[in-house]
């Protein structure tokens, strides 16, 4: 069990550190105006019809298990991929401990790890899509910047090193077990990074969101009167901050 500190009221309502509100705090703001803006022009200039509030309940209630249905979706694939990233990790300590027992030559087991640090930052950059060859390089001691894949370049370079050294049968079988292990957990987040949620879902929430808050000031003119900004304020934050964090958590292992 995790145990983390204590959060008060005061920091879970003014926190802004790992909040999405800096992200959707324009958008917030733009439909708050607008919804002013509409309420001033009813007031003021010409009445606009105030459409019953029933229709919205409905479209609201769709367009929350819509957005819950996708969050989780969302979820799933962040786990998974903290999932393949925790078991890549715990097969790169294992292979540090093989190579303490099979590999008898310090030179060797040396060689062996910094190639498998060289392939983990090859890793990284692969799945995030930058350019980090140099760090690669100055760990694994090679240059596989011109290799198709330089990640699967790296694992083979490690296999081919394992391979070599004086070990016997046995030896050569647990090390592959685990070179083929890291081999799995490297195609999972491959798969992860490169099949996104289908795009039609991301417009799909965009389009439907964007929708409900420029509308909901209609339903709202009679009853809210000039609170209509703020409750349309609230309405945006629980629908762009739960759109934004699907969008994070959707990509769990492509962001720095």
């Amino acid at each position: 069990m995790i145990l983390r500190e204590k959060t008060g009221p005061y920091e879970l309502l003014f926190a802004i550190r790992g909040s999405v509100l800096p992200r959707i705090l324009p958008r917030i703001i733009g439909v708050s105006l607008l919804a002013l803006l509409i309420v001033w022009i009813d007031r003021a200039v010409t009445p606009l019809p105030h459409i019953s509030a029933a229709p919205f309940a409905v479209f609201g209630i769709a367009l929350s298990l819509f957005l819950g249905f996708r969050n989780n979706a969302a979820y799933d694939r962040w786990w998974e991929g903290r999932r393949l990233w925790g078991q890549m990790i715990a097969d790169m300590r294992s292979l540090a401990r093989d190579c303490v027992l099979f590999i008898p030559e310090e030179a060797t087991r040396q060689e062996i790890l910094r190639l498998a640090l060289g392939f983990l930052h090859l890793h990284r950059a692969n799945l995030r899509r930058i350019n980090d060859i140099k760090v690669a390089q100055d760990w694994a001691g090679e240059d596989f910047s011109e290799a198709p894949h330089p990640p699967c370049a790296a694992l083979s370079a490690l296999t081919q090193r394992a391979a070599s050294g004086a070990v016997d049968g046995f030896a050569r079988k647990a090390l592959s077990e685990r070179l083929g292990s890291i081999a799995l957990a490297q195609a999972g987040c491959e798969r992860l990074a490169t099949t996104p949620l289908p795009y039609v879902y991301s417009l799909l929430v965009f389009r439907t969101t964007y929708l409900y808050c420029l509308l909901i000031p209609f339903a709202l003119l009679q009853d809210a009167g000039w609170m209509t900004p703020i409750f349309v304020a609230i309405i945006a934050y629980v629908f762009f901050g739960l759109a934004e964090v699907t969008e994070e958590l959707a990509i769990p292992l492509a962001r720095p």
